[in-house]
């Protein structure tokens, strides 16, 4: 059984115990565990992006235009708001992304003194690869969980981010 396995996570609550039986150390081990979990998913997922020829934050810019729908444009304003990062970052990200020809900067017709940034052919064609390849891969990685323990896990990965969010 998983749960009786010990981790490395394990070892480093057992040597904090030892040294400081006065903290209350469990609170490490989740957020241990998380941070852990995330380096290994983390470098799952770049693996899969990186045969589309994507790194995982301008896959999620693609992402993020596709999903919105036809004609996959989006403001760089709107584009910040769903990615959450500066707009500093997201320049740099759409101007890699347009250098590549996956996304252009066209001319807003409702207000012509901004612009839309939309994807182009070839950059919807990579995101609806890649996109697919990515689900996959994310029913990879989850595939030892059972559907309770998915939506368990969900609901209590939920329920804790709602405090920062």
């Amino acid at each position: 059984m998983v749960e009786d396995k010990q981790d490395h996570v394990d070892r480093i609550l057992a040597q904090w115990r030892r040294e400081r039986p006065d903290l209350d150390v469990e609170p490490m081990g989740i957020l241990g565990r998380l941070k852990r979990l995330g380096t290994h998913l983390g470098r799952e997922v770049e693996a899969v992006l990186s045969k589309h020829g994507l790194s995982t934050p301008a896959f999620d810019v693609l992402a993020t235009l596709r999903r919105s729908g036809a004609p996959y444009r989006l403001s760089p304003g709107e584009l910040l708001e769903m990615t959450m990062v500066s707009s500093g970052t997201m320049t740099n990200r759409i101007d890699q992304l347009e250098k590549a020809g996956f996304v252009e900067r066209i001319i807003n017709p409702q207000d012509r003194r901004s612009v839309l940034i939309t994807l182009t052919d070839k950059g919807l064609a990579t995101v609806e690869e890649a996109v697919g390849a990515h689900v996959a891969n994310q029913q990879r990685l989850t595939r030892n969980l059972t559907a309770e323990d998915k939506a368990a896990f969900d609901r209590l990965l939920k329920k804790f981010l709602s405090d920062f969010e």
